[in-house]
């Protein structure tokens, strides 16, 4: 199989879905058995909904969409107040593939693996919008199944990543077998204080403050034959999400792409715009007038990514300041403070102190 022709050229620029004028949704049934799962961890099921604003009803439904931002609400909330960080992580390691619905039952109907995980890209912009996904081969001679939100205002999406590549395990499972294990795994957030549950989680390597999060796996396996495969089925699949979605682009694609290539790039220093016009394939002109017709500046984004990063990443009590600032893209640690202490009238560290103290 041809791993080069599952996706559009390069990696996910022709994935990024959304619509315009109203907030990127994902279907239900990607929070399926969360209920029984929340009790099951001794969570109160209609504290986490509330504060998510789902009602507990909706999840789990195979047509109804949930607003992609409530959607990531309720899973860290759910770790919030089960004082479980990797609720995410198990919850989708438990996670079986038909319980995502069409777009589930249009992967293990699928002929061969490699056409399931084809299908699951194609079809993943009726699933879920504003976010990417994308199958590629990767410079090892590994094959990199890419996903990642790209909704610039949703900036605590750990559970979220966990969840789902441990779904998209699952899919590989049905293939592959319960214990197959990719060769790496690979996340965008930082490393949690319980990083070795996830190589458990996974059975492989897990690396973390990646550009996005991926399963990378050996392409032999993309022949491997799906056991449930029935093409009526899939052909019914396919139709069922294609009639349900919507073919719309979102107004502000680009400038969430822009966002996106900038949370990527921090770790690295300071990205210049040409860098992320040239990441995204995107003419300089047509971002300069895309931000123009926003009102924004290139430097207004960055620091606007900055803050929302900073607020997220304060709250987890074991990232010490000096790797926040790092993962930020400042070089020193005084920098960022004084950029902290701009956004918030507080320094970093007594910031920290009165949300521990809340």
């Amino acid at each position: 199989m041809n791993v080069s022709s599952a996706v559009p050229s390069g990696s996910a620029q022709g994935l990024w879905h959304g619509k315009g004028g109203h907030a990127p949704g994902v279907l239900a049934s990607a929070a399926t058995g969360v209920v029984a799962y929340i009790e099951r961890s001794g969570g109160d099921v209609d504290r986490i909904f509330g504060n998510a604003q789902i009602l507990p009803d909706v999840a789990g439904s195979p047509t109804l969409k949930l607003k992609l931002s409530s959607f990531c609400r309720l899973f860290e909330e759910s770790a919030r107040q089960t004082s479980d960080e990797n609720f995410g992580l198990w919850f989708g390691n438990q996670f079986q593939p038909r319980d995502l619905g069409m777009w589930g039952y249009a992967a293990v109907s699928s002929p061969t693996l490699g056409s399931a995980l084809e299908g699951l890209v194609r079809l993943f912009r009726f699933h879920q919008e504003s976010s990417m996904m994308g199958l590629r081969a990767d410079t090892n001679g590994l094959v990199r199944l890419n996903y990642q939100i790209v909704a610039p205002d949703i900036v605590e999406r750990r559970q979220d990543a966990e969840l789902s590549l441990g779904m998209f395990l699952n899919v590989i499972r049905e293939a592959c077998g319960a214990q197959w294990s990719p060769e790496e795994v690979h996340f965008e957030h930082p490393k949690p204080l319980s990083a070795k549950e996830h190589e458990k989680a996974f059975g492989a390597p897990v690396y973390f403050s990646q550009s996005s999060n991926a399963l990378l796996f050996r392409p032999e396996i993309l022949n491997s034959p799906m056991p449930a495969r029935d093409l009526r089925l899939l052909a019914v699949m396919q139709t069922c999400l294609e009639n349900m979605g919507s073919r719309e682009v979102h107004e502000d694609l680009l400038l969430d792409g822009v966002r996106s290539a900038i949370r990527i790039r921090l770790p690295e220093g300071y990205p210049s715009l040409k860098q992320i016009a040239d990441e995204l394939r995107a003419p300089l002109a047509v971002i300069h007038e895309n931000l123009r017709d926003s009102g924004q500046s290139y430097k207004d984004m960055v620091e606007e990514v900055r803050r929302e990063l900073a607020l997220s990443y304060i709250k987890q009590r074991h990232l010490p300041f000096s790797e926040i600032a790092l993962l930020l893209g400042y070089s020193e640690l005084s920098a960022f403070s004084r950029a902290f202490h701009r956004w918030t009238g507080a320094a970093p560290r007594k910031y920290r102190a009165m949300l521990l103290n809340a």
